[in-house]
């Protein structure tokens, strides 16, 4: 058995800093946005200078174009500093959006990288949501950062110094005003983000809810669990109305607190004052408000700053996920060509051992029970094995063991000779296909049907391969540039089989591909499963056992065994024979 991955099979931290890196601007972007967020701060700070000597100077009687130069000069300032406030902003929005967008690429890679027993917990509506929308919350909170965080604190140091220089006294007094409110916001927050994480994973919940049930709306209304439905909605919505509404109360409280805060503050600032100049009261009084204009951005960005601390916390949890699959230290490669020796060598397989989950699809078990017990069977390059058995005797356990999906509980799977713990991944996908009866078909033109997005395939031999299954591309509908419109079970079930000829695999497992088929279509089918098989070594997993009348040998599986395993003519040859028994039971 290979040597595993230096990646834990458990869950390990991940801190926010390592989902904070992928936020960082180039260089060049950063140097530009210090520049604008220096300009908006500046800009501002100076504007009340020239009120000052605006009011002084009128007091003073000074003429009417000194006056009339000063108020410019305080207009261009103030114009100027929105200008540098409106390009920053633009600016953020572009970094911030470049970032969160290499981070939605990395947690997608991420995601779908992870093992079916993760994926069997989570809903694909909570993951799209965990990848989209939180990664949304930190977009719109790094905007806010850095045009009401960092330009606000840089502003609220710019006007403590610059009334510190005009009166120490009423200086002092505004750093420990200010200091004050300060903590009052770090003990608001500590209040806030808890209830702000409760309120997105409620959201996730009902997206998830909201994912399953339009997926299977035609199963709903056919049975009349619409009702149900409607029920069930009724009570994750009121779950997210109720923590929304708690989240929304402590922001709303915190507001509340802070402007009345503010309302004292200002006014304490005026009677300090009062010995002052008139201008030089006017000074202090724009930057009293100056004060509470950063103040009030960073309370009104708090909901953005709890959301955002929501979603850091819950990518972190994602990204904490590891793989339960190892990775080979050195890995091997399966040959490169012709059909590949399967075999199963004394393997017992749990899903209760993938972190607890139970079976999923009908095969699983509960618990730490074992769906698969002491499977042992050999199958020489190029022959074919059909597997038999009621539902949920581990029939397509074995072939996600095959695939790969899973590693056995105990034992060994084999393939070409090697453990499937020591084959490079991207060989095993190249040499071992699969093709299920659930078809994943996608919002794209034949071609990416065809090749799944990958690029590097000639057209004439995309062609062959439609025409050897059965989709001639002198078909309209199947020319390789047209959008993929409506197809049939049978036609996306050819499509499956043309995926498996493209990338001519060594070894094929179908899994019950007929099952949903009317018996004309199954006829078509059998004929492209003939040639598939043709120079593989095929595994085939089937309810109608007359599809079978090909296989080379048959296992018939109960409860997780192997009860019976030989060639097929000399289990039909022996009317004892289980498979000749369930064969009979079936024409007749």
């Amino acid at each position: 058995m290979s040597t595993s991955s230096t990646l834990p099979a458990a869950r390990r931290t991940t801190s926010g800093r390592h989902v904070l890196r992928f936020l960082l601007p180039g260089r060049g972007a950063a140097v530009l946005l210090a520049l604008t967020i220096t300009a908006a701060t500046a800009l501002p700070l100076a504007a009340p200078q020239f009120t000052r000597r605006l009011v002084d100077g009128a007091n003073a009687g000074d003429d009417t174009r000194t006056l009339t130069l000063t108020a410019l000069i305080y207009l261009a300032l103030a114009v100027a500093g929105q200008g540098a406030r409106t390009v920053t902003a633009w600016l953020a929005g572009q970094a911030a959006w470049d970032g969160t967008n290499r981070l939605r690429e990395h947690l997608a890679e991420h995601t779908l990288g992870l093992d079916l027993a993760f994926h069997g917990r989570h809903t694909p509506g909570e993951l799209i949501e965990r990848v989209d929308g939180d990664v949304s919350a930190i977009a719109d909170f790094v905007v806010a950062f850095l045009l009401d965080v960092v330009a606000g604190v840089l502003l609220l140091c710019g006007v403590i110094a610059v009334v510190c220089a005009v009166d120490p006294r009423i200086g002092a007094a505004l750093l420990v005003y200010c200091a004050l409110i300060g903590l009052g916001m770090v003990r608001a927050q500590r209040l806030a983000v808890p209830s702000a994480t409760r309120a997105r994973a409620a959201d996730a919940a009902l997206f998830g809810f909201l994912e399953e049930r339009l997926a299977g709306a035609e199963d709903v209304r056919a049975n009349g669990a619409g009702e149900h439905t409607v029920r069930r909605f009724h009570q994750a919505s009121a779950a997210l109305w109720r923590t929304g509404l708690r989240a929304s109360a402590v922001g709303s409280a915190v507001l509340a607190a802070t402007s009345v805060a503010f309302a004292t503050g200002t006014a304490l600032m005026v009677g300090l004052s009062g010995t002052l100049s008139i201008g030089t009261a006017v000074l202090l009084f724009q930057y009293t408000l100056m004060v509470r204009t950063p103040f009030e951005r960073l309370i009104d960005q708090l909901r953005h700053y709890q959301a955002a601390l929501a979603g850091v916390a819950r990518i972190r949890s994602l990204l904490a996920e590891r793989r339960t699959l190892t990775v080979p230290a050195a890995a091997k490669q399966l040959p490169a060509s012709g059909p590949l020796r399967l075999e199963l060598d004394g393997v017992d397989f749990s899903y209760g051992d993938e972190e607890g989950k139970g079976g999923e699809g009908g095969e699983g078990g509960e618990g730490g029970e074992l769906v698969l017990r002491g499977i042992a069977l050999t199958l020489a390059p190029g022959e074919t094995l059909g597997l038999v058995g009621r539902s949920g005797s581990g029939k397509t356990t074995i072939a996600r063991l095959v695939a790969r999906l899973y590693d056995p509980t105990a034992g060994a799977v084999r393939v070409g000779g090697l453990d499937l713990r020591e084959v490079d991944t991207a060989a095993l996908r190249e040499r071992v296909a699969v093709v299920t009866q659930d078809v994943q078909l996608f919002a794209a033109d034949v071609r990416d049907n065809l090749t799944l997005f990958r690029p590097g395939y000639d057209d004439d031999r995309l062609r062959a391969v439609l025409a050897e299954v059965g989709l001639p591309a002198r078909d309209p509908a199947w020319d390789l540039d047209a959008p993929l419109g409506t197809v049939s079970a049978g036609q996306a079930q050819l499509l499956a089989f043309a995926r498996a000829l493209l990338a001519d695999p060594g070894l094929v497992v179908l899994d019950e591909v007929s099952s949903r088929l009317d018996p004309a279509t199954e006829r078509h089918i059998g004929h492209s499963t003939a040639r598939l098989l043709t120079g593989r070594t095929g595994v085939l997993i089937a309810h109608r056992l007359e599809s079978l009348s090909h296989v080379d040998r048959i296992a018939v599986l109960s409860e997780g065994r192997v009860v019976e395993y030989g060639r097929r003519e000399e289990l039909l040859a022996d009317p004892a024979s289980r498979f000749a028994r369930m064969l009979a039971g079936v024409r007749r």
